[in-house]
């Protein structure tokens, strides 16, 4: 069960380095970060099924999408100067409160 739970984790790394390249391409188009990104969406749907093997699908995905988001979010700040504010942080430790309410739950 527990590389399941590591898989899921690298699933969720994965899909946040691959929402920022989205955002990277658009602002360095290049066909080598294209095909990245396009790799990296299968890598990541792969790593994904793979974890909903040992994991029930929807903590997994609930899981991996809140996961995603929050990353992407802080990604987004530190990486491409996205806002942040106090409601924002608010709404981000909620989704983190419920990923790890999941987590226990299962």
């Amino acid at each position: 069960m527990t590389n399941y739970w590591l898989v899921l984790g690298i699933a969720v790394f994965t899909e946040i380095v691959w929402a920022l390249s989205l955002k990277y391409v658009q602002l360095h188009p290049s066909p080598w970060i294209i095909a990245g990104s396009v790799g990296l969406s299968f890598l990541n749907m792969a790593l994904l099924s793979f974890a909903m093997k040992g994991i029930p699908a929807g903590t997994a995905y609930a899981i991996w999408t809140g996961l995603g988001a929050v990353g992407v979010t802080i990604g987004g700040i530190i990486w491409f100067g996205d806002p942040l504010g106090a409601v924002r942080v608010f709404f981000l430790a909620l989704i983190v409160t419920g990923v790890v309410g999941l987590k226990m739950a299962s």
